[in-house]
């Protein structure tokens, strides 16, 4: 009888045991991550309400308890890059999960469509580089890769309850596969520069626009948007779709930053006049979302394209229409503190094609913005020239840039600038001759003898000549909006 008492006993015991859930991570929190160096590191799940959790890496070991409704979360101490596999343990009442192969370091997540998405497999829509070797992709993809990067890819999925990727990978074959082309060689550059693990997230989707990627109350507390909103749609553009499926599930993970790749949909549907103010609402709602409104947010200007000759979007483009665009994106840079953008108007073989091939550069561009900017490297030149100030003398107009590096060149054999415009104020604009003076570019035309406005390539097919001697592009400008 007494045996019998224990066995129902043991088996009641049991049953109440079982009925407690099992701690749960996020699928962001797995075996090979890299945790942000030189930050508090976020570690959460869930759990059964009020259960205690504990959690032990390196030397610490952090406790805390769930909340009522079983949510937990705690923060492991600042640490130093490691190179060396550690494991974690985080133990509950019920459960013990343990981590595997975890590195210590800096971690990005890459977003935006198409040409962020555009992966290191080297799919065989998109073309292959005419300058260099034009296999330079496939042969980074099948190169022997750094054991210290690390990725995680977010599928396309917007159904998911949860993140929908399946963890970490170390930089192998099936790692590489959908990862972002321009993040990875962000992340090479970055590991060759500093020496610490580097792990990358990408979380992009082909032709979407920047709503999709915002979440709802970024716009409905933004007096510029919240009349604007109708049926959670902004300018007829889904809010949100994205970020709540494919971003804010990775919250608060511990990030160095964010790079940013995206725009096209925007322009082609007309979306320019008001697209700086909703990409800095997208970069105020990240950063909060991450607790941090200083996390760096790099991007990329949009390439050369020939937008006007599309005949089948939503409004009718013109040759300046992209211009415009690039202003736009200029002035997020101006207006958004620890921003940076990539200009990529040397980056185009073919004006046809949207996805231009040389996304190494991109990524190894969007590194010198990390380098200089976030990591101290006073002698990463970070950015090609920046238009600064314009004085007239006589039928001349003399330009002054900022980020001339250690000086200014042009590629032209006959040291003649391109895509230089000048313009007597009337809104008509001449070809005009520009040549390099020092850190000065010297513009003049014979049918204006009283200039009042320059421009620089302003139109969708410019690719001009003009750099500074570390071999970085000018930015596009106008003097005179």
């Amino acid at each position: 009888m007494k045996t019998k008492l224990k066995f129902i006993f043991s088996l009641l015991l049991l049953g109440s045991i079982c009925n407690l859930h099992a701690i749960e991570l996020p699928k962001v929190i797995s075996d090979n991550m890299v945790l942000q160096r030189g930050k508090k590191v976020v570690i959460w799940g869930n759990a059964e309400p009020n259960e205690s959790i504990s959690v032990s890496f390196k030397k610490q070991n952090k406790k805390t308890k769930a909340n009522a409704e079983g949510k937990w979360s705690l923060s492991l101490d600042s640490m130093e890059a490691s190179s060396t596999p550690a494991v974690m343990e985080i133990m509950g009442a019920k459960n013990k999960i343990t981590l595997q192969n975890i590195l210590v370091g800096e971690v990005w997540l890459a977003s935006g469509q198409s040409n962020m998405e555009y992966s290191m497999n080297n799919h065989p829509k998109y073309a292959k580089p005419q300058k260099g070797n034009p296999n330079y992709l496939k042969d980074a993809f099948r190169a022997k890769q750094d054991p210290r990067l690390r990725l995680l890819y977010v599928n396309k999925d917007l159904k998911s309850k949860t993140l929908p990727s399946d963890g970490w990978h170390i930089a192998d074959s099936t790692g590489l596969v959908p990862t972002s082309a321009a993040a990875y060689f962000f992340a090479k550059r970055l590991m060759k520069e500093l020496n610490v693990p580097v792990g990358i997230i990408t979380s992009a989707w082909g032709g979407t626009p920047i709503e999709n990627w915002t979440p709802m109350q970024a716009y409905a507390s933004n007096s510029l948007f919240a009349n604007k909103i109708t049926n959670e749609k902004l300018d007829n553009q889904q809010v949100g779709m994205r970020f709540e499926a494919m971003i804010r599930p990775m919250a608060p993970y511990t990030l160095g930053g964010f790079l940013w790749y995206q725009g096209e949909t925007n322009l082609i549907n007309g979306d320019i006049a008001i697209y700086t103010d909703k990409q800095k609402a997208l970069i105020d709602s990240w950063r909060a979302a991450w607790l941090d409104n200083k996390l760096p947010f790099y991007f990329v200007q949009l390439a050369p394209y020939n937008y006007s000759h599309r005949e089948k979007d939503p409004i009718k483009h013109t040759s300046e229409t992209l211009p415009q665009f690039w202003e736009a994106q200029t002035q997020v840079m101006k207006r958004v503190p620890n921003t940076g953008m990539v200009v990529t108007t040397d980056l185009v073989d073919n004006l046809a094609d949207i996805h231009p091939s040389y996304k190494w550069i991109v990524g190894e561009r969007l590194a010198g913005w990390a380098l200089a900017t976030q990591y101290g490297k006073k002698n990463v030149v970070y950015s090609g020239p920046v238009f600064k100030k314009m004085t007239i003398d006589g039928d001349k107009a003399i330009l002054e840039f900022d980020s001339v590096g250690s000086g200014l060149k042009t590629t032209a054999n006959d040291g003649l600038l391109s895509w230089f415009q000048i313009g007597s104020g009337d809104g008509s604009f001449e070809n005009a001759k520009a040549v390099i003076v020092g850190n000065k570019v010297i513009v003049s035309s014979e049918k204006i003898k009283k200039p009042v406005e320059v421009r620089f390539a302003w139109n969708e097919a410019a690719m001009p000549n003009l750099f500074n001697n570390e071999g970085l592009p000018a930015l596009p400008f106008r003097t005179k909006k």
